[in-house]
């Protein structure tokens, strides 16, 4: 096995890893770090298989800018649940179901590809600057809808926030 076959799978555990942990977790705060972590896993793997822009992409955007909106949306929201833990079996039974789909269709998929032959794929290069101009002429629209739906949710999180600060505040005023 090779160096790179060695790397592959060890970012891959890790990124499993983390992404598990960050399902499990009850406190939010910690879920979106791990979840943050499996980002930055995922950007390791970009670069590993010759994809330095989507790795630096991948870090910018997703740990830079998406999971910042969350810890922000996380704390100023302050979210303030049961914290019971145990599933109904009706959630159980759904997920145990979804589960078992899920399995099957990664073994048949699998399979599939195993039926193919072990062609090699062709490795798609593209310099940066060429990705960029292709991005915003072809698909300029999308990142425009993207960016708005951006401001939107962070103009909606200082809503809720300072209605939230201003019921606080009422509360201590009132005492």
């Amino acid at each position: 096995m090779s160096v790179y076959a060695i790397l592959f799978y060890a970012i891959a555990v890790f990124i499993l890893a983390s992404t598990a942990i960050a399902v499990t977790r009850r406190h939010l705060v910690h879920a979106a770090v791990f979840l943050a972590l499996s980002f930055f896993g995922s950007a390791m793997l970009f670069y590993l298989l010759g994809a330095p822009l989507l790795a630096m992409l991948e870090v910018i955007v997703y740990v830079g800018a998406i999971m910042v909106l969350f810890l922000f949306v996380i704390m100023m929201v302050e979210v303030k649940g049961k914290d019971s833990g145990v599933l109904t079996r009706g959630q159980q039974a759904a997920a145990a179901l979804l589960g078992i789909v899920y399995v099957a269709a990664a073994v048949m998929l699998v399979r599939a590809a195993a039926a193919g032959g072990n062609a090699a794929l062709q490795a798609a290069v593209a310099e940066p600057a060429v990705f960029g101009e292709y991005l915003f002429r072809q698909h300029w629209l999308s990142i425009e809808i993207a960016s708005f739906l951006l401001l939107i949710a962070l103009m909606g999180v200082l809503h809720l926030g300072r209605d939230i600060r201003r019921r606080q505040t009422g509360k201590e005023n009132a005492s």
